[in-house]
């Protein structure tokens, strides 16, 4: 998935605790095989390969979670798209962008978007992209369900507390072995040798999708890696966005959508979902929270 995963467990000695987080990795890498848009041979890249042309029967597993992105994209107002991977690639990021793409090409790029052309059949298992062209991919949502999933495995094998880290995608269970609970430290990112708060997480996940690495800066205006699908215009306004949520799955797509619906509209999504939080740190340094959050100043 192109991140990488640190698996912390709580356990009696070593040896049960290497077990365990061999369990986690296998777990992780069954559900990398399923989504992987890079593996010829995922179901993925199947429903990419067939795009316009006929439906892909997929495992109950993978079309629940193509339900479950769908659901997420009208809960954002297409905010969040999985068939952004049929995007044009026309913003570098990489220092090599010497001009900003015209118009055209920016509407251009996003031709093939749109999870509205994603058919689902719920009876048969299939998948099936309208437009030929057109792709799917899991890059926003994947990492934080397969934590979901090496979590879920492992309190299976009653694990009674842990950690999974995919790539700052934190999810946790039960508390540390002093009884004490889990905290995460929120960075500013205009500073990221300070922490400005900590915030306790009880058997739950937080992610935060951060630009302050990756954007580039045009006639003064600083511009986002983070694309909106539904306009191929990068997000701006925003350097953090954090979610807590009850699963990563579904902090990891929020942390994005926001970022692209901006902060009032963010914001007032996120007030409107139970059991979700939110902090956003604007491009001029301001912190923004959701309505119940509470944090610890440190």
């Amino acid at each position: 998935m192109g991140s990488s995963f640190d698996i912390t467990v709580v356990a009696k000695d070593s040896t049960l605790a290497d077990q365990y987080i061999d369990i986690a990795v296998a777990e992780i890498s069954r559900i990398e095989k399923l989504i992987s848009s890079w593996d010829p041979n995922s179901q993925t890249s199947e429903i990419n390969r067939n795009a316009g042309s006929k439906p892909v029967k997929v495992d109950k597993e993978l079309f629940d979670l193509i339900d479950r992105s769908l659901a997420i994209s009208k809960l954002t107002d297409g905010a969040f798209d999985i068939s952004y991977a049929s995007m044009d690639q026309i913003w570098k990021f990489d220092g090599s962008m010497t001009k900003k793409p015209s118009e055209e090409e920016i509407m251009a790029s996003v031709d093939k978007v749109g999870y509205k052309n994603i058919i689902l059949d719920k009876n048969n298992l299939t998948v099936f992209l309208k437009l030929s062209g057109m792709k799917i991919g899991f890059g926003a949502i994947g990492k934080g369900y397969a934590a979901d999933k090496a979590k879920k495995i492992l309190i299976n094998n009653n694990v009674e507390a842990g950690i999974i880290n995919a790539s700052g995608d934190m999810n946790t269970w039960g508390k540390k072995p002093n009884g004490d609970e889990w905290k995460v430290a929120i960075t500013n990112p205009l500073n990221k040798t300070k922490a400005f708060g900590l915030l306790p997480i009880r058997d739950g996940a937080v992610v935060t999708s951060g630009n302050y690495e990756k954007h580039v800066s045009f006639d003064g205006k600083r511009y986002s890696h983070i694309i909106d699908p539904r306009t191929g215009y990068p997000s701006t306004g925003i350097i953090s966005v954090t979610v807590f949520a009850p699963k990563a799955e579904l902090a990891d797509a929020l942390a994005t959508s926001v970022f692209v619906m901006g902060k009032e509209v963010g914001l007032n999504r996120i007030n409107q979902l139970p059991k979700i939080e939110c902090i956003i740190i604007d491009d001029q340094g301001n912190i923004l929270t959701s309505d119940h959050i509470q944090i610890e100043k440190i």
